[in-house]
C-alpha cells in the first residue's frame, strides 16, 4: 500500500526510472500535431487566396473580352493589312513604299510641327489665362471656369466653323473690311494655310491645358503667395518662384494630352479646308478613301499609331520622375 501511494505521487514523466535514483533528463519538446491539426482556427493561409483570385481572373474576362473585340481586332487586322497587302508582295514592301514616298515625308513633317507648334501655343496661352482666371479676381471668373469645363465636349470642327464665320473668305471680317473699304475681297485668307489650322488647334485645345492647371492652382496654399508678397516679391518673381514649380505637373499632364491629340487630329484640318496641309490623319484618308490603297493607309496607321503610343508611355516615365 506504501508503494503504491509513493508510484502516485511521482510525476507522470519521472514514471519508468528506478525507484530512488536522480530525475532523468528534461523531455523533449512535445509531438507535434499534423499540419492539417495545427492550422485548423488559425488565420488562412495561402491556400484560400486562390479562389479569390480566380474570381478576379473570371470577372476580368467580359471586358477583356469587349476591349480585344471592339478595339484589339481591329487594330491586329491594320497590322496584319500593312504586313500582308492583298494585292501580294513581301512583308514589309508595302513600308518601304510609304517611307519611300515624298507624300508620307511631308506629311510627317507637317503632323509634327503643327503638334509641337499647338502644344506650345495652347500651355503658354493656356497657363496666361488660368492665372488670370485663378487668382485676378474680376466678375464672372467662376462662370469662366465652369464655361471651361463645358467648352471640352464640344467638337473640334464646331470650332473650326466658328472660326470660317469670322475669318473665312465670305467671313463676318473680311465682310467688314469689304464693306468699309469697297475692295472686291478682304484680306484674311490664313485659314487655307497651316497658319490657319494652328489657329484653330491652338483655339480648341487650350481648355485641355487650362483644365488640370486650374486644379492645381485650387490647391495652392496661398499663404505662399501671401508671404512672398509680404517679403517684396513682385508678381513675375511670385508666379516663376512659387506656381510654376506647382504648375509643372498640371502642366506635363494638358501638354502631353495635348500633343497626342494634335498628333491624331483629322476633323480641324478637313474643315479649314486647307488642301495643302496635309497631316497623317488626314494622308490616311486619301489613301484608303480617295486611292483605296488600303496597304499604305495601314503603314502611315501604324506609324501614326507607334507615335501616340510612344509619346504616352514617354510622358507616364516623366511623369512618374516628377511625381506628377
Amino acid at each position: 500500500m506504501a508503494e503504491a501511494t509513493r508510484r502516485a505521487a511521482v510525476p507522470a514523466q519521472d514514471r519508468g526510472s528506478a525507484p530512488g535514483s536522480a530525475p532523468g533528463p528534461a523531455p523533449g519538446p512535445a509531438p507535434q500535431a499534423p499540419a492539417g491539426l495545427k492550422d485548423q482556427g488559425s488565420a488562412p493561409g495561402p491556400a484560400p487566396q486562390a479562389p479569390a483570385r480566380l474570381n478576379s481572373a473570371l470577372w476580368a474576362l467580359p471586358p477583356v473580352a469587349v476591349l480585344a473585340l471592339v478595339f484589339l481586332y481591329p487594330l491586329a487586322l491594320v497590322v496584319q493589312q500593312s504586313l500582308s497587302p492583298e494585292n501580294g508582295g513581301g512583308a514589309f514592301d508595302a513600308y518601304a513604299s510609304v517611307f519611300a514616298s515624298q507624300s508620307f515625308r511631308e506629311a510627317l513633317g507637317t503632323t509634327v510641327w503643327l503638334a509641337v507648334g499647338a502644344t506650345a501655343g495652347c500651355l503658354v496661352l493656356g497657363f496666361t489665362l488660368a492665372l488670370i482666371i485663378a487668382f485676378v479676381p474680376f466678375p464672372g471668373a467662376r462662370a469662366v471656369a465652369k464655361f471651361i469645363d463645358v467648352f471640352l465636349s464640344f467638337p473640334s470642327f464646331l470650332i473650326t466653323l466658328a472660326l470660317l464665320f469670322v475669318y473665312g473668305t465670305v467671313g463676318m471680317a473680311n465682310g467688314l473690311v469689304t464693306d468699309l473699304t469697297g475692295v472686291a475681297e478682304g484680306p484674311f485668307h490664313f485659314l487655307t494655310t497651316p497658319w490657319g489650322v494652328l489657329l484653330a488647334e491652338i483655339t480648341y485645345f487650350t481648355p485641355f491645358v487650362m483644365r488640370p492647371l486650374l486644379a492645381a492652382f485650387s490647391q495652392l496654399d496661398t499663404a505662399q503667395l501671401e508671404v512672398a508678397a509680404g517679403l517684396g516679391a513682385r508678381p513675375a518673381r511670385i508666379v516663376r518662384q512659387v506656381i510654376l514649380p506647382e504648375a509643372l505637373p498640371a502642366l506635363a499632364a494638358g501638354g502631353s494630352l495635348v500633343l497626342v491629340m494634335c498628333l491624331n487630329e483629322f476633323g480641324i484640318v478637313l474643315f479649314t479646308g486647307a488642301k495643302d496641309v496635309t497631316t497623317l490623319p488626314m494622308l490616311i484618308y486619301g489613301k484608303a478613301i480617295l486611292e483605296s490603297d488600303y496597304a499604305a493607309a495601314c503603314v502611315v496607321a501604324v506609324v501614326n499609331i507607334a507615335i501616340s503610343v510612344g509619346l504616352f508611355g514617354l510622358y507616364r516615365v516623366v511623369g512618374k520622375r516628377a511625381g506628377a
